[in-house]
């Protein structure tokens, strides 16, 4: 696994040993900044359940001002911080060892972000809890987009998320989805 471009460009990353994280494969990575790369300069990024830290210092390489890296596993913020170092971007990071839940709860009324990367455990179906919790926390900047990354097609699955959210892009690499959305306007 390698920052793709930008400042960073060919760094190989750390993982985690084992099952506890799955690193989004390199296709999908680049597909998905593909769609994103013209608007990530200057911008500010959240990475919940960063893992390894790969999209957020992938998003600060290509020209990001700030990432914010969460994960549960003080394993996964250790390696997020020792990528950030061969990088060369770790001034550029803030890494918090915590819940999703606290995280979003804590920057409410406090941060505002241009992108919210949400890779979870794909077992775990957070996606569609993790967009309410984010709505509520109006912690998206105006014009701000949300990439979740998933084995479901359909994460907007009741009423409450699609009055909050509309889907920018929508593309499937195997069996994995990727989705930007925004917040509605009105």
């Amino acid at each position: 696994m390698r920052i793709i471009t930008g400042i960073a460009r060919g760094v190989r990353l750390q993982t985690l040993e084992g099952e506890a994280t799955r690193p989004t494969a390199e296709r999908v990575k680049e597909a998905l900044f593909s769609m994103i790369q013209f608007d990530l300069e200057d911008a500010v990024v959240l990475d919940l359940f960063a893992g390894s830290g790969q999209l957020g210092l992938e998003a600060l390489s290509r020209g990001a001002s700030k990432a914010v890296f969460t994960d549960i596993s003080s394993e996964a913020t250790a390696i997020i911080k020792a990528n950030a170092q061969k990088t060369r971007l770790f001034e550029k990071c803030r890494v918090l060892t915590m819940d999703h839940k606290d995280y979003i709860r804590a920057a409410a009324g406090k941060y505002k972000f241009d992108f919210i990367f949400l890779d979870p455990p794909y077992a775990l179906k957070l996606i569609p809890e993790v967009l309410k919790k984010i709505a509520a926390a109006d912690i998206l900047n105006e014009n701000g987009v949300i990439v979740c990354e998933s084995e479901d097609d359909d994460i907007l699955n009741d009423e409450k998320l699609t009055s909050a959210y509309e889907i920018i892009k929508q593309a499937k690499y195997g069996r994995i989805h990727l989705t930007l959305l925004k917040i509605k306007e009105g």
